[in-house]
């Protein structure tokens, strides 16, 4: 029997990174200009983006130490919880919790290609690309680690040339980043607040290594260094990044614009290559989407070596790969490209997802409480306080999201009911309870 390919640090930390930097560093910025007027407030609200993500981060890393098995929140809430629990949290993961930001990264893709080259079709090409990714991580691991870390450093690369093209750019406008009384005012406003949902969701993915936690080398070490490594690198990238949108493009310029990277661009180096950096970022999502195929299947198959109902999602080819899966995801992935509205959609994921890491985060607490703490091996940094502020935090957020956006919230809890009908059908087919 041949040795199992196993995914090296450096290709984990990528994962992570190419997770999170996905379309909403390249369009959120517009929408928080229209509430958000100090550049200051700008730059504090991607900061607390950050921190939330790094203690996210810095707890996951203990609670993927004591249950190093694949399947993310899928795995950690059926072993702090109830199999009930995680089920639920598995099956927003294989219908819609990556399929929808797979389609979205790949709509915007074609959005940005498509603004360049109008004559091609901009669904077509997202479709086109799902397609591609889903046969190269279909094909073999360690091809599909590889591209992974291609494309990831790719895409870190362009965003360093960015920033440091910033520095060295002379702006007409004036951007101060010292605080006033305004700035210290719209912190604690409520626009912050639904700013803070969405700057989120461009953080969502520090989680992404405790999905393949199995297929990492040595995870008991590299599991959260991964976590930690790849949320610290991305808030960095995140903040300089924005500093430099607002650098070099006067804020009445960008507020209200999707396309915040090529207007940055055209300033920063001329309309002609401004151009070829619009379709260089929207060929940055390439490593997002990647990421997210490679990621989601393993969920499903979790989910499939587990009930017997549901075990054609765990079936393999000859190199490991649950094929079925990521069949599955693809053609989901698909549907919603060619269907769906997405703004709504992804409100409601960004809610549902935040429910269960809001519960894995606090999970902490029981395995304190439980003394399941192995010594010798990472432990929470500044524990208390890191999983209080990110549950606190993040609780803040998520009723704020059920008082703003009800409807989508609404749908989010429906997703949930679902889930729950179809646990009652797949439960007693269990094929192991331990």
């Amino acid at each position: 029997m041949s040795k199992s390919v196993k995914i090296s640090i450096s290709t984990a930390i990528a994962l992570v990174i190419a997770n999170m930097i996905g379309t909403g560093v390249f369009t959120s910025l517009g929408f928080q200009l229209l509430d958000l007027k100090s550049p200051f407030s700008i730059i504090m609200l991607w900061f607390v983006g950050g921190l939330l993500a790094l203690c996210g981060a810095l707890t996951y890393g203990e609670i993927g130490i004591i249950f190093p098995k694949s399947g993310g929140e899928y795995h950690y809430l059926s072993k702090l919880y109830h199999p009930l629990f995680g089920f639920l949290s598995g099956w927003v993961s294989v219908t819609v919790g990556f399929t929808a930001p797979i389609a979205l990264a790949a709509v915007a893709l074609g959005k940005y290609v498509t603004s360049i080259f109008p004559a091609l079709s901009a669904d077509i090409l997202a479709v086109l690309v799902v397609i591609i990714l889903t046969f190269i991580h279909s094909a073999n691991l360690k091809k599909g680690a590889g591209f992974q870390r291609v494309t990831t450093i790719f895409k870190v690369i362009v965003i360093i040339v960015f920033i440091l093209a910033g520095f060295f750019y002379q702006p007409t406008h004036a951007t101060s980043l010292i605080a006033d009384s305004n700035s210290i005012n719209e912190i604690f406003s409520a626009d912050f607040a639904v700013c803070l949902i969405f700057v989120s969701y461009a953080y969502s993915g520090w989680n992404a290594s405790s999905y393949i936690a199995e297929e990492i080398e040595n995870p008991e070490k590299n599991l959260p260094k991964s976590l930690i490594t790849g949320t610290f690198v991305v808030t960095c990238l995140y903040i300089l990044l924005n500093f430099v949108f607002m650098y070099s493009v006067p804020s009445d310029q960008l507020a209200g614009k999707v396309e915040i990277g090529f207007i940055s661009a055209e300033h920063l180096f001329g309309s002609k290559i401004g151009n070829i950096m619009g379709i260089v970022i929207g060929l940055l999502l390439v490593s997002s989407i990647s990421a997210m195929v490679m990621t989601g299947p393993r969920v499903s198959k979790a989910m499939g070596e587990d009930f017997n109902r549901l075990s054609f999602l765990a079936k393999t080819n000859n190199n490991n790969i649950p094929v079925i899966a990521l069949i599955i995801q693809c053609l989901i992935a698909i549907t919603l490209i060619l269907t769906s509205n997405f703004e709504s959609v992804l409100t409601f994921i960004g809610f549902t997802l935040s429910l269960f890491t809001f519960f894995t985060v606090a999970g902490i607490f029981i395995i304190r409480k439980n003394n399941k703490v192995v010594t010798n091996n990472y432990k929470t940094l500044f524990y208390p306080y890191v999983p209080v502020f990110y549950l606190l935090l993040n609780a803040w957020v998520i009723c704020y999201t059920m008082y703003k956006k009800p409807l989508e919230s609404t749908y989010g809890l429906i997703i949930l009911l679902v889930g729950f009908v179809v646990w009652m059908l797949v439960k007693k087919e269990n094929i192991k309870d331990d």
